[in-house]
């Protein structure tokens, strides 16, 4: 029998799964990350990786990076855009060590990350997850 050779979702693919996914966040924490940008990149670039002390690139699946609320200041200027990088091979090599939906994985990243960012506890974000469906 011949097998049909499986294509890997492109960055693009990913970055539509993440829309999607991000469309359906819970009220609650969505409004938190408005007009934050979402990336989509293959593994975190070299300064990341020296900052965040990874062993491999494959470490880290997505990072929030930008501002917390409570930090934010109407008058200051802001010297960059909130974004939340998702990193396409290491969330695939995931995908792929557990079977896991490729949407639900990226949708538990975005809460992840947003959580590590914001300072929620596991328990927020397991709860906020569950919300998200």
């Amino acid at each position: 029998m011949a097998r049909t050779p499986i294509t890997a979702p492109s960055l693009d693919d990913l970055e539509r799964i993440a829309r999607a996914e991000f469309k359906r966040l819970p009220k609650r924490l969505a409004r938190h990350v408005e007009g934050v940008v979402i990336r989509i990149a293959e593994f975190p670039d070299e300064e990341t990786e020296r900052e965040m002390g990874l062993e491999s690139p494959f470490d880290l699946l997505g990072l929030y990076h930008g501002v917390a609320i409570g930090e934010k200041s109407i008058s200051a200027t802001p010297e960059d855009v909130d974004m939340i990088f998702l990193y396409r091979r290491p969330i695939l090599d995931y995908w792929c060590e557990t079977g896991e939906d490729l949407g639900h994985l990226i949708r538990h990243v975005l809460i992840h990350e947003i959580g590590h960012h914001f300072g929620f506890s596991d328990d927020d974000m397991e709860r906020i997850e569950a919300e998200a469906g």
